[in-house]
């Protein structure tokens, strides 16, 4: 890799660029060249390469067949389709140029077209893991995951440890629903590349998702043995032990990732999630707090203490915690609703209307965010604003719970008729409520008689 980076030919190209010289390149050369940035994603320059390439070797079909792949990747499909079409006639066996056309295709949506190109492209007898893998792709694009099967496992008997390859099988089996031959197919595999890492990751998943996870943790237990660093690995072992309710056990093989990992905040995280479904609170807050030393910004771990606390009777440190949680991620309004709510239980109902009021900003289709929101109000007294906090409520939501409480908001303010007007939408819409909102809101008491004396 190294190597790479550190091309003598490209070292010399951008010499001759930078410094506005003239330097001989034969074709094999830029064509080195320009594989390099097209290797790096550096398109630019592979596009300028290209073209110093073509002023020197005007004729080259090889240089023009770069060009091809360069246009596609800066989506110059014009270009493309113009030099595609003067290629034609004379690149026909070359495999490059029908693998471009292939990619021309394909990326204007024109699977089956594509597909043509990469079966004539087979016939040369050239780079048959790389076209058959190319087709299997198209035929997922058209949804035929059967055909896309096919020729994934053609790409694997030409290269039988293509992680891609391998892996796409057991995708198209998965959307075949055809688990039997998946792991029949997987077994076999197995037992000619018994330490294809691949392999036993995809065996481990499978019987994961079929949950039956001590036969996954014998696949995610071979592929540790094969490769101990696979830090990934154990988080996938330590869920079939969650999976299970083995809390301690999964704790055990967290900690062991804690040993390989440079930034363990989420460890100590998932850890104390452990400990804490294990009804072990203080060890799930000592976790949480390492994990919060790894990363002071971690504020999954701060919340999380919040409902430690809780649980633990600490409504005070419970609702520290909660805000120091939504101070770092202030957009998640299951943060703001549980802040909400904690305000509300520790009868703090001021403090909680700057969330209420994010909540129904951010998700006004949700009922129960303006109903939370009256109640504060009103419950501050602040009828006034209530009054038109409920108003632009019953615009989204024609629920009788708001015209009973824009009821009470109108008698609370003395405006007998709004109020009564709005009692007698609530019992339209839902009488069955009545006896309970008495009960919040006596006001409403001595209207319902006038209200529905009136009605008749």
């Amino acid at each position: 890799m190294e190597e790479f980076f550190e091309n003598e030919l490209v070292e010399k190209f951008e010499a001759m660029v930078e410094n506005n010289d003239e330097f001989y390149f034969e074709t094999e050369e830029y064509e080195e060249i320009i594989i390099y940035y097209l290797e790096m994603g550096d398109i630019s320059f592979a596009d300028m390469a290209t073209k110093y390439g073509l002023k020197i070797h005007p004729n080259s079909l090889d240089l023009k067949i770069k060009q091809f792949e360069v246009f596609l990747e800066l989506e110059k499909y014009a270009e493309a389709k113009e030099l595609m079409n003067n290629l034609k006639e004379s690149c026909m066996d070359n495999t490059d140029f029908l693998v471009c056309c292939a990619k021309y295709y394909s990326n204007l949506g024109n699977p089956r077209r594509s597909i043509e190109f990469c079966e004539t492209a087979l016939k040369l007898e050239e780079e048959e893991n790389f076209l058959h893998n190319f087709i299997a792709d198209e035929y997922v694009n058209l949804e035929d995951p059967f055909k896309a099967l096919k020729h994934y496992k053609l790409a694997l008997n030409f290269d039988p440890q293509d992680e891609y390859s391998l892996e796409n099988v057991m995708f198209c089996y998965n959307q075949l629903k055809r688990s039997d031959e998946a792991i029949e197919f997987l077994n076999g595999y197995l037992d000619k590349f018994a330490f294809s890492e691949t392999a036993w990751y995809e065996y481990g998943q499978f019987y994961f998702n079929k949950k039956k996870y001590e036969e996954a943790i014998k696949g995610f237990d071979y592929l540790l043995a094969i490769n101990p660093q696979s830090v990934g690995v154990y988080a996938n072992k330590a869920a079939c032990f969650e999976a299970m309710g083995e809390w301690l056990k999964a704790v055990a093989v967290y900690e062991e990732m804690l040993a390989l990992e440079y930034t363990k905040s989420f460890t100590f995280y998932k850890i104390g999630l452990c400990y804490k479904e294990n009804k072990q609170p203080v060890l799930a807050l000592n976790s949480f707090q390492k994990s919060l030393r790894d990363d002071p910004q971690f504020y999954l771990s701060m919340m999380e203490q919040s409902y430690v606390y809780e649980e633990m009777g600490g409504m005070k440190e419970a609702l520290h915690f909660a805000k120091e949680a939504v101070s770092l991620n202030e957009s998640n309004l299951d943060y703001q609703k549980r802040l909400a709510f904690l305000f509300i239980e520790g009868g703090k109902f001021e403090e909680s209307l700057a969330c209420l009021k994010r909540l129904v900003d951010y998700e006004p289709t949700r009922f129960y965010n303006w109903y939370a929101y009256s109640e504060v109000l009103m419950l501050i007294g602040e009828f006034e604003e209530a009054v038109n906090v409920l108003i632009a409520a019953t615009k989204m939501h024609n629920r009788a719970e708001l015209f009973y409480q824009l009821s009470n908001c109108y008698l609370q303010l003395n405006n007998q008729k709004k109020g009564r007007e709005s009692l007698a939408t609530a019992l339209e819409l839902d009488p069955h409520l009545l006896e309970d909102m008495q009960q919040k809101y006596p006001f409403l008491k001595d209207e319902v008689d006038k209200v529905k004396a009136k009605k008749k």
